[in-house]
């Protein structure tokens, strides 16, 4: 029996127990140690007659595997944890909703990203909602707000959040840290050290040979150091493909299953009619910033602080979209005259706010030049541009644009609502 000690409020539980009350199956799916299984027997809280069954049990998984049909049914709703263990029991799934079509009968998580596996044989369109959970926002840490994203887009840059009681090297921290909650629990750095390495070797030989056959792990290693070296950076595979002496598309195929398994996310160009002069390669994210700062400290020996805190933000807005109220997409800017911006928020009205992120503790005018060339060739459509970065003040940089703390991303409030508890 799994205990959920320590358990921190998570914003995806609200999103789970809606799709329980009209979908049939829930699918909550992210990366290993982000604590799916806790927020799943959370969410069976209360619901009657409920089943949990975990498939990382070897007597579990062999009946599974012995009966797929009969290990499925049940009169209420049924957790299977790891379902991607037993792909088998995918179509056993589809078979007993499609007979018994009532909500909430089957919540799953996966460590995986279920429709990429190709073990996978069918998917479950209309009868499945599938809500992704990343590593603890800091809001989720602190108990705050976390609504950055939706206040930028309903106020603009009038948006105003409480004075921070953080300083840079308080940020550091936080990005070195990461939202993994057994690194969150582990204080010493040391202990969170070991985290961190173990978990790097349990991806590699747990999680990508589920996904994929992979020849030379070692390439694999060596490539989730180098991917975390250039955070910040455009991704450049060709480069990549240099360092380790392999093709073009064999670094293309390992970067997918890197992000089937949740490890890093691509965040792709935004391009516009009007700033016909952008580049479009993407770039490259790890979801948990602890994880990237400790690659790459371990690998070079002082980080690139820049591209790290820039990993941070962009992790924390990826977060919010996953429960932001307004649709939004996030993106990033790099034109060949050498602007950019490090995030481009898009909503499905083609509204735009801009986020640039600075590790200093100071803001100059030229820190706005990409934010104000977006501004320009957008006109109406830019909602704000942002400077967020590690000093105190919040200070408007002209009209539409201003600079805020980077603790405002997990402190703005959209309205008078309470904090996670």
């Amino acid at each position: 029996m799994r205990r959920a000690t320590d358990y921190l409020p998570r914003r995806a539980a609200g999103l789970v127990e809606d799709a329980l009350e009209d979908t049939r199956v829930v699918v909550i799916n992210g990366a290993r140690q982000t604590g799916k299984s806790t927020l799943a027997e959370v969410c069976l809280r209360g619901r009657p007659n409920s089943l949990k069954r975990y498939l990382d049990d070897p007597t579990t998984r062999a009946a599974a595997k012995d009966d797929p049909v009969d290990f499925v049914r049940h009169d209420g709703s049924m957790l299977i944890d790891e379902v991607q263990r037993v792909p088998d029991l995918w179509l056993a799934i589809k078979h007993l909703v499609d007979r018994e079509p009532q909500p909430g009968r089957f919540l799953l998580t996966g460590s995986a990203r279920l429709l990429a596996l190709r073990e996978l044989p069918d998917s479950l369109p209309g009868r499945s909602e599938t809500i992704e959970l990343w590593p603890l926002s800091q809001g989720e840490i602190d108990g705050t707000a976390d609504d950055f994203v939706d206040a930028a887009f309903a106020r603009g840059a009038e948006l105003r959040v409480p004075a921070p009681e953080w300083r840079r090297k308080d940020y550091m921290e936080r990005m070195m840290r990461g939202g993994y909650p057994e690194a969150v629990r582990r204080e010493a750095p040391r202990r969170r050290e070991r985290f961190f390495d173990g978990y790097i070797g349990d991806i590699i030989t747990r999680d990508v040979r589920q996904v994929a056959d992979i020849q030379r792990v070692s390439d694999m290693r060596r490539l989730i150091s180098l991917l975390a070296a250039q955070t910040g950076g455009l991704l450049k595979v060709d480069r990549l493909a240099g360092d380790l002496a392999v093709t073009a598309p064999t670094v293309r195929h390992y970067i997918e299953i890197l992000e089937t398994i949740f490890l890093v996310r691509r965040v792709p160009a935004w391009t516009a009619n009007a700033t016909g002069r952008a580049i479009a390669t993407p770039k490259l994210i790890f979801t948990d910033s602890g994880l990237a700062n400790y690659l790459v400290a371990g690998a070079v020996g002082d980080a690139p602080v820049g591209g790290l805190m820039e990993n941070f933000v962009l992790g924390e807005l990826a977060r919010q979209l996953t429960w932001a109220r307004a649709s939004v997409r996030l993106f990033h800017y790099r034109d060949r005259d050498q602007y950019e911006v490090d995030a481009v928020l898009e909503d499905n009205a083609g509204q735009v706010v801009g986020v640039e992120v600075k590790a200093a503790e100071t803001v100059r005018s030229d820190d706005f030049r990409g934010l104000r060339l977006l501004q320009r060739r957008l006109g109406d459509r830019f909602r704000a541009g942002f400077v967020l970065y590690c000093g105190e003040e919040q200070l408007p940089f002209g009209e539409g644009l201003a600079c805020l703390p980077i603790s405002a991303l997990w402190t703005s409030r959209l309205d008078g609502g309470a904090a996670l508890s």
